[in-house]
């Protein structure tokens, strides 16, 4: 093995991915088409005796673009996974019991004379209008009426300047793309890992199955789930723990039956000890509840997640434990995690399987040769470090922000937060800037949704909204609103798309 400075580079022969379910499949599918000869062979081990968890079955709109890098028709990919379409997601009661808001995937309309939208608006707040600024976002209002299509394909029209996301089946995405892998040449091995044979330089050398087959490879990506049966167990590479600003480590999981609509929207309910998910998908609706287990008994949480159910539960009600954080090394020596191997953050804005993507994307854009240079690793961590610490911070605001009362929220309302978060939330309030540390998280509309909804209001605005006169300013900000509410009635009804285009046949 070259291992000296200045060598040849030696392409890898052998990718072997532990582990299936959505991160491993992703992984095969996406390796199996963008490495082309950077490698010679992926092989793919599952046990078809052990289960995947599947925490939630909602996306962001990021999940089209890997979709559409791999070649995949996305009306068959909606058949096949029985999605629904998805604007955005809307919260009950977080604020304050009572009080709905909507963090959709479109901005608040384009700027004025250089000032943001949501300086515009804040001007005439400050001038006494009491205009909702929801009414400046296509995806709230479309979503409000239940509605959906595709946007058209022209960024100035207001039925172009949105996104959209998708709501399936995990487990009929995972079996998805395994077909597509395995057309492309990836080989499955169904088997049982019982052990990890290292060499003298701590990589990682094979796996040992069951049946005693040894399993060798050059890199290899784990998919174990929360066991991070590589990363973990076999090369210690650490876990930081973020429970004191994500207290909540249980949930229970449950399909029901659906209704007569289907609505194009995740929606999350604030409950005692945390929050309840539904996703409405064409067959049933999954549903959860995030609960911090130091606030509620487990028997109460399930028996409050049943109790608020559409419709029949179709199956008895699953417990998932979990610690929120991530691996201090996502990719440790010869071994890189993936989903749930690499941390775990609650699906409160549906960043699981996005996160999956960063780290597919951030490995074939620092895919190694056999030297495996460390700075590669180095950097590959960093990022993805960034990333998360960026939607940790994200899903802080929406407890510590909170005005709800009991025992969990009181504590997320006075815990001291990371440093970073608190900067970003004090320059809003001063000044209604939104400050990002991650071009590839959520943007900035994203963080004025949860910022206003939760009642967090800068102090001032953007002097240079004074510049504008008010008449002029009043009666722009009307005629947007009319548009975004013209435009969203023009759509159909969210179900009446999917019956016409895309409807499940199976």
């Amino acid at each position: 093995m070259c291992l000296t400075e200045g060598c040849q580079a030696v392409a890898l022969g052998r990718i072997v991915i532990v582990g299936g379910g959505s991160a491993g499949w992703m992984a095969a599918a996406a390796l199996s088409v963008l490495l082309g000869r950077r490698v010679q062979e992926i092989v793919l081990i599952e046990s078809s005796e052990i289960g995947t968890i599947g925490v939630g079955e909602a996306t962001l709109p990021t999940l089209r673009a890997f979709n559409a890098t791999l070649g995949i028709d996305e009306i068959d990919f909606i058949r096949k996974t029985r999605a629904t379409f998805k604007l955005g997601i809307e919260f009950q009661d977080w604020s304050v019991p009572g009080r709905t808001f909507f963090h959709g995937f479109s901005g608040f309309g384009p700027a004025m004379r250089g000032v943001s939208p949501h300086q515009l608006w804040l001007k005439m707040r400050t001038s006494g209008d009491d205009g909702s600024y929801a009414q400046h976002s296509i995806t709230t209002a479309a979503a409000g009426q239940g509605r959906f299509a595709p946007p058209v394909p022209n960024p100035d029209s207001v039925l172009g300047s949105y996104s959209y996301a998708f709501q399936f089946d995990a487990a009929a995405y995972a079996a998805y793309l395994r077909a597509y892998a395995e057309r492309r040449g990836v080989r499955r091995i169904d088997g049982r890992i019982v052990d990890v044979r290292l060499r003298q330089d701590g990589f990682i050398e094979a796996v040992l199955l069951q049946d005693e087959r040894l399993v060798s490879g050059d890199l290899f990506v784990d998919c174990t789930g929360f066991a991070g049966l590589l990363i973990g167990r076999t090369l210690s590479a650490g876990f930081e723990d973020w429970s004191k600003w994500l207290p909540c480590d249980r949930a229970f999981a449950v399909p029901c039956s659906s209704g007569t609509s289907l609505s194009p929207f995740t929606r999350s309910t604030a409950r005692q000890a945390g929050w309840q998910w539904r996703i409405p998908l064409q067959h049933r609706i999954g549903n959860g509840y995030v609960f911090c287990s130091s606030y509620v008994a487990e028997d109460e949480a399930c028996d409050t997640l049943l109790a608020n159910l559409d419709g029949a539960a179709l199956s008895e009600p699953k417990l998932i434990k979990f610690t929120a954080g991530r691996r201090r090394e996502a990719w440790k020596r010869n071994c890189v995690a993936l989903g749930l191997s690499s941390g775990f953050l609650e699906p409160l804005e549906s960043t699981s399987i996005h996160l999956v993507e960063s780290g597919i994307g951030r490995l074939i854009e620092l895919f190694p040769d056999r030297s495996f240079e460390p700075k590669l690793a180095a950097e590959y961590n960093r990022l993805m470090a960034r990333s998360y610490e960026s939607i940790r911070d994200f899903i802080i605001l929406h407890y510590h922000a909170s005005r709800r009362e009991g025992e969990l929220w009181r504590y997320c309302q006075n815990m001291p937060i990371p440093e970073g978060l608190r900067h970003q939330i004090e320059l809003f309030k001063a000044s209604g800037v939104v400050a990002l540390t991650d071009s590839g998280s959520f943007a900035e509309p994203s963080w004025i949704s949860i910022y206003f909804g939760l009642g967090i209001f800068p102090r001032r605005h953007d002097p240079m909204a004074d510049l504008i006169e008010e008449p002029a300013l009043r009666g722009e900000l009307a005629r947007r609103a009319r548009i975004v509410e013209g435009a969203a009635h023009s759509l159909p009804m969210h179900g009446a798309f999917i019956d016409k285009y895309c409807r499940a046949t199976i």
